[in-house]
């Protein structure tokens, strides 16, 4: 009779990080807890739920606008198969931890960023990944990186309401969220869907910016409506939120952007925006206290 085979050692546990989280995700039985804000002042996500309509253009210009009032700030580009702030700001990689947690690449404006297209060899290299590990690299961006004392940090959502932003909501304390969309119906019907999510999983709405809004003639100063009417007053009164900016076409955001200088932009939409998102924030903040 043949001896039986032996016995197969199990095989080692994939190695851990060298240092866990400094903001745990989900605790044990893998119920979802919010994680701590720790020495970050503000958190707010930028979204849309519908790609294509500049809300990663916006995330970056309203970071680098508050950087300009001598804020500081950080972005994470939660566009984790789709990251295009480290192009936009002119920030390439890779990350390091030197024992404190991940450390974030800055910016030439002084913008802490991290994202995925810091982890590949190029820019071209696709993160072809599914939904669970890219939820837990967004949580690891988070709770695993030495962010530091922050006022605010952004993040930059990926489109749609299913595995990543539901996460988010779920886990990273956030005071608010920004949501992105352009004058056509279908931009806002489709942002209508991401802001019922977060209404009903409690995450406050802060306001709606209407991107790509119009055109402004360089010769005659005259107004366009490119892309029609713009829509954002309505859904605003819908929701009872202010309209945070209307922010126009503009040729010169496309040639900064793509030389990853997008930092050197100004404009007096882009300063109206910056205004009304921190008074956004302060009437949040006065909101708590009344409550309270």
């Amino acid at each position: 009779m043949d001896a039986p085979p032996p016995e197969t050692a199990p095989s080692a546990p994939p190695a851990q990080p060298s240092r866990p989280p400094q903001r745990r995700p989900p605790g044990p039985g893998g119920t979802l807890q919010r994680m701590d804000k720790g020495p970050i002042l503000h958190v707010v996500a930028v979204g849309s739920g519908k790609g294509g309509v500049g809300k990663s253009t916006a995330a970056a210009l309203l970071a680098c606008e508050l950087t300009r009032r001598g804020l500081k700030v950080g972005l994470l580009d939660a566009d984790i198969t789709g990251p295009s702030v480290p192009k936009l700001l002119g920030a390439s990689g890779p990350l390091l931890d030197k024992g404190e947690g991940i450390e974030p690449m800055t910016s030439s404006s002084g913008i802490k960023l991290v994202s995925s297209q810091f982890l590949v060899e190029d820019e071209q290299t696709p993160v072809i990944w599914r939904g669970p590990l890219v939820t837990r690299l967004i949580l690891q961006f988070f709770g695993g990186v030495n962010w530091g004392s922050l006022d605010y940090l952004l993040i930059d959502m990926p489109p749609g309401t299913s595995d990543v932003p539901l996460t988010v909501f779920q886990t990273i304390p956030l005071d608010g969220m920004v949501f992105v969309f352009t004058p056509q119906e279908l931009a806002a019907l489709i942002v209508k869907k991401a802001m019922n999510m977060a209404r009903d999983l409690h995450v406050p709405l802060l306001g709606v910016v209407d991107n790509l809004s119009f055109f402004r003639c360089p010769h005659c100063k005259e107004s366009v409506d490119l892309f029609g009417k713009s829509r954002a007053g309505t859904v605003a009164e819908e929701y009872g939120v202010p309209v945070l900016g209307r922010l126009p076409v503009e040729p010169k955001v496309s040639e900064l952007g793509d030389l990853g200088r997008l930092s050197e932009f100004e404009s007096p939409e882009l300063r109206a925006f910056g205004d009304a998102f921190l008074e956004s924030i302060d009437a949040r903040k006065k909101s708590e206290l009344t409550v309270l």
